[in-house]
């Protein structure tokens, strides 16, 4: 069976575009603040912002993995948007154990 310029066209097109949506997907799960330390964690991404949605339901509006005081001295902190009163906690997830650290409202000068 041949097929026509216009089927061929649109069978590369939906691979191209397939491709870019799958690009754009990947670039953003992976991009977050200190990623350059996740070498040091035994604690992956996903696996922290689930821990941190367990502890606080919402929707993670900002994620980064920061060297800070507490715990094993190495964090993933999220601020967690809540569901119902749109105010913003902070979820602060120990990169080694995994263990909460931090489960407050964002203060009035955030991270």
């Amino acid at each position: 069976m041949v097929k026509s310029k216009n089927d061929r066209f649109m069978k590369v097109f939906h691979i191209v575009a397939a491709c870019a949506f799958l690009t754009g997907i990947a670039d953003t799960a992976q991009a977050y603040t200190g990623q350059e330390l996740e070498g040091q964690a035994k604690i992956s991404m996903v696996d922290a912002r689930k821990i941190a949605l367990k502890a606080h339901p919402g929707k993670i509006t900002d994620e980064e993995l920061e060297v800070e005081g507490g715990g094993s001295g190495l964090r993933y902190s999220f601020d967690v948007q809540n569901k119902h009163s749109k105010k913003v906690y902070e979820v602060g997830v120990d990169a080694k154990t995994g263990k909460v650290l931090e489960n407050a409202p964002e203060g009035k000068n955030p991270d």
